[in-house]
């Protein structure tokens, strides 16, 4: 993979911040985890303002981890008041390399252990945060996966609004209302064709987009399956 000049998304970056956020003690680690989210941020602001519906959403949740953790490292340090940043680690980790919010297995812990989490409503935790996120990164790894694929029976490829349907069928729409559902259908209409989407990951042609395609894939399962997996663990696949 190689730095693709003239765009904020880099295939690259996002490959280095998947393969980083994967712990030697089967953990997620967060920092990385979110600079992933940055990058697929920029993939989807590629994709031109009507993706803003999608964006500005996971943007949001992005947003909140990073300052629950920043709050906790507040309180870590004894302030008061709002969070004087210079007097904590630099602003792009946002208090994420230690501490409750290092981890996806450490904050989950700490917040079932803080009462933060509730099985029965909405709370703004961070492991209810986390879950939207995890089943967004679904949408996203299920419509490179199609992407990747070769033409069907007659020669024909899908294209990304039919690849970002169904992946979207998959992975979101079961846990959004019709409202929801409806408004992601006028989503995917504007996608722009697959020739732009395989620009985005720098090649010319899907010969070389496949291959770049699958390792990307590959990352994005790992952290996926990893973070499925502690979620599961403590029943949180379904948090309301």
């Amino acid at each position: 993979m190689k730095e693709c000049p003239g765009q904020s998304f880099q295939a690259w970056r996002l490959l280095l911040y998947l393969k980083s956020s994967l712990s030697d003690d089967d953990d997620i680690l967060l920092e990385p985890y979110l600079q992933s989210w940055d990058q697929l941020l920029n993939f989807m602001e590629s994709l031109g303002t009507m993706v803003s519906f999608f964006s500005q959403k996971v943007k949001e949740k992005v947003v909140l981890i990073r300052k629950l953790s920043l709050k906790h490292s507040a309180e870590l340090h004894g302030e008061r008041g709002p969070a004087d940043h210079s007097r904590l680690q630099t602003p792009a980790s946002f208090g994420l390399r230690d501490g409750v919010y290092r981890s996806v297995r450490s904050m989950v812990e700490a917040e079932l252990k803080a009462s933060m989490v509730n099985f029965s409503w909405r709370t703004d935790s961070g492991c209810r945060t986390l879950l939207r996120l995890h089943r967004s990164l679904l949408w996203l790894k299920l419509m490179l996966e199609g992407l990747a694929e070769g033409p069907d029976a007659d020669g024909r490829y899908k294209t990304p609004g039919e690849l970002s349907r169904d992946a979207y069928k998959v992975a979101l729409a079961p846990h959004h209302h019709w409202v929801l559902r409806q408004a992601a259908e006028l989503v995917f209409l504007a996608l722009p064709d697959r020739q732009y989407f395989l620009q985005l990951v720098c090649v010319q042609n899907q010969r070389e987009a496949t291959p770049v395609l699958r390792v990307l894939i590959h990352a994005l399962t790992l952290v996926h399956t990893r973070t499925q997996r502690i979620l599961a663990e403590h029943d949180m696949l379904e948090l309301p």
